[in-house]
């Protein structure tokens, strides 16, 4: 005990990590000149990223940068994103395993796909799918669960030269039908349910709702996931059966589409500040060579390995970090159905072990859930298979960072806390993790070859300590290229504010991905949050993360969300939502714990006029907190659309709860 009380005051103390020697000696990546090396030959560095493709004919250049900002990557190249990341892996790895799939309720569910079955199922489903009358540049629209059938649907399409356009499963009807007229998309896959927790959740109703309202026809494909469990196969007009239509094609081959570089892999439909959904364009090659690329540097993943990232498919990390970057390197890619607590809380440390995972990929969101639940769960597990560890989706605060470090990973395990977006379709800010000493709470260094900066609202760099806006100055390989059939508004979101946009000069042309950020003398750079995710107290602007931060720093908290509320004096003042840790002493002595806390880590200006303890906070189901919802709570305002979240009955709690604070 006492041992390990030490072991926690170290951690507590330190702020810099260095990667662990075992861990650099087998890295893909270990040299640091990496860094002057890209930035020397740019952009001619990037052809390090197309050399880990095959392809059917080579690019002429690596980068068109006449027409800023529609950049093209790799142009004149032919490849086909199908046959990159199963037909090239056959003879080598052809009984190894592809893909790892781990479902519910029962073991009877789970699924080992060598590269050879999958070879044959996404051939059979691509020939089904040319049959249904899907053919090169049709946009087809999946809304399904993680089931197999769904990254076999992926590359199906890919191999058919078929964009595909996923909405996340948990969506609603409206934005299923929001999302396919808004792409033009006559065809839907989709499945007939999916489980939960160990119960079997209705999914087609949803899905045959949201059809309702597209304004043209569609022919969808059903998988049947539930069998007996499931509502059965009552199939409506238009509708085909998935084994049905694999059985029709039984040892079909369809050869794979040469797709230019610069063609359509992908649609993916994010938020905008105007509420309608932008469809985020990706292209093949440079999306592709990205995804590699930042798969074998970042996450340090090798044929040989079984790597687990427990995102969905319905968003970027699953298309980027589950399916393309994993499978185009060769690897074992695992995919899980269920949630992180079911049947028990140590699920995921259990799969660890059973499948002797490298590297565990999650959200800084789960972590924190794992912290609340207690360190005994990931402790009856052997954890020694792990290599590296990362977080994905949001800033991780430095507690929850060491928490991992330490029950996770062992403290042998190096953790890449990664920055980027949908649009940026891969990895951007992070630390080579055989490289890069680690800072919690910092994501650290643009990876090598991203001009990635920290500016005023002038545009000026910003000094060392300074905080501002981010910026990424130079294009790269896995960027958007344009939103859906709106060039228009793919500049007005994405380069506008710091752009010199009359200019031809591709170096008057600045992406800025909408996000605060904080930089020290070594380069590494803090991404505090949104801009809009400000609070402006007596016209000084803090960084709710960088609140967050602070409260969660408090000894009894295990989770926090901070917000900015209207104040008549001040502007703004800062509510702070916090969860308790279960051994947690009372609200009073918490209070002045995280009180003490913000002061320490930031001053007494942003120390919170509310502090509303609450046993969980209002999150959508991919598992992100829903802010916005609790600004409208501490502003006493109507609340907007709350259909996306898992959890709408702890609304009504919270608003009791600030109204008698």
């Amino acid at each position: 005990m006492v041992e390990d009380n030490n072991l926690e005051t170290r951690l507590a103390e330190q702020d810099e990590f260095e990667p662990p020697a075992e861990f650099v000696e087998q890295a893909n990546v270990t040299d640091e000149g990496i860094y002057e090396e890209f930035e020397e030959n740019w952009p001619g560095c990037w052809e390090q990223a197309a050399d880990l493709l095959d392809w059917y004919d080579d690019y002429d250049q690596v980068l068109d940068d006449s027409n800023p900002p529609f950049y093209e990557w790799f142009t004149g190249g032919k490849i086909n994103a199908s046959y990159e990341c199963v037909d090239r892996h056959l003879d080598d790895r052809g009984d190894e395993v592809a893909i790892e799939w781990v479902g519910e309720p029962t073991e009877e569910a789970d699924r080992s796909i060598t590269y050879e079955e999958l070879h044959r199922e996404v051939n059979e489903f691509a020939a089904a799918l040319r049959d249904l009358g899907v053919g090169e540049d049709d946009v087809v629209t999946m809304h399904m669960p993680m089931i197999p059938a769904h990254p076999i649907a992926l590359l199906a399409c890919a191999r058919i030269g078929a964009p595909h356009s996923v909405v996340f499963a948990g969506f609603s009807a409206n934005a299923l039908a929001e999302r396919m007229n808004a792409a033009d998309s006559e065809y839907l896959i989709t499945a007939d349910g999916y489980y939960r927790r160990g119960d079997a959740l209705d999914h087609l109703s949803k899905s045959r709702e949201g059809l309702e309202d597209v304004d043209h026809d569609v022919e969808t494909v059903v998988v049947d996931r539930l069998g007996d469990d499931g509502p059965g196969h009552d199939l409506h007009e238009s509708e085909h059966d998935y084994d049905d239509l694999v059985a029709e094609h039984e040892g079909a081959t369809v050869e794979p589409v040469e797709r230019d570089a610069e063609d359509m892999l992908f649609l993916m439909y994010t938020s905008g500040t105007t509420g309608q959904p932008k469809g985020v364009k990706h292209t093949t090659a440079g999306y592709l060579a990205w995804t590699a690329w930042t798969s074998q540097t970042v996450l340090d993943i090798k044929p040989e390995d079984t790597y687990f990232c427990s995102a969905d498919i319905g968003w970027i990390t699953g298309h980027s970090y589950i399916v393309y970057g994993p499978l185009a390197l060769g690897t074992t890619t695992v995919m899980y159905e269920g949630g992180p607590d079911y049947p028990e809380r140590d699920r995921f440390w259990e799969i660890v072990e059973d499948l002797d995972v490298t590297q565990f990929y999650t959200a800084p969101t789960a972590i924190r859930s794992f912290m609340k639940w207690g360190s005994e769960y990931p402790g009856r597990h052997d954890l020694s298979s792990l290599r590296l560890l990362g977080t994905v989706g949001e800033p991780i605060n430095p507690k929850p960072w060491k928490w991992y470090y330490k029950h996770i990973g062992g403290e042998s395990c190096p953790i890449v806390d990664t920055w980027w977006q949908t649009e940026t379709g891969g990895h951007m800010i992070t630390t080579l993790p055989g490289v890069s000493n680690m800072k919690p709470g910092s994501a650290g260094p643009p990876v090598p070859g991203v001009d990635a900066r920290v500016v005023d609202g002038d545009g000026e760099e910003v000094p060392s300590g300074g905080a501002g806006y981010l910026t990424v100055d130079k294009p790269w390989p896995g960027m958007l290229r344009t939103l859906y059939k709106n060039d228009e508004r793919f500049i007005e979101e994405y380069w506008a504010e710091y752009s010199d946009t009359d200019s031809d000069d591709p170096d008057d042309w600045v992406y800025f991905p909408e996000d605060g950020a904080k930089i020290d003398d070594e380069g590494y750079i803090t991404v505090v949050g949104r801009v809009d995710d400000v609070v402006n107290i007596s016209g000084h602007r803090l960084g709710t993360m960088e609140i967050e931060s602070a409260v969660v720093s408090a000894d009894g908290v295990a989770e926090a969300a901070v917000v900015g509320a209207d104040d008549d004096i001040k502007g703004e003042v800062v509510h702070a939502y916090v969860i308790l840790e279960d051994d947690a002493g009372g609200e009073d002595a918490v209070r002045a714990a995280i009180e003490a806390a913000v002061e320490d880590k930031i001053g007494p200006i942003a120390r919170p006029s509310k502090i509303i303890f609450t046993p969980e906070l209002p999150k959508t189901r991919s598992g992100k907190i829903m802010r916005r919802l609790l600004e409208e709570i501490s502003d006493g305002e109507e609340l907007g659309d709350t259909s996306t979240l898992r959890n709408p009955e702890i609304v009504a709690d919270i608003q009791a709860e600030v109204r008698g604070n």
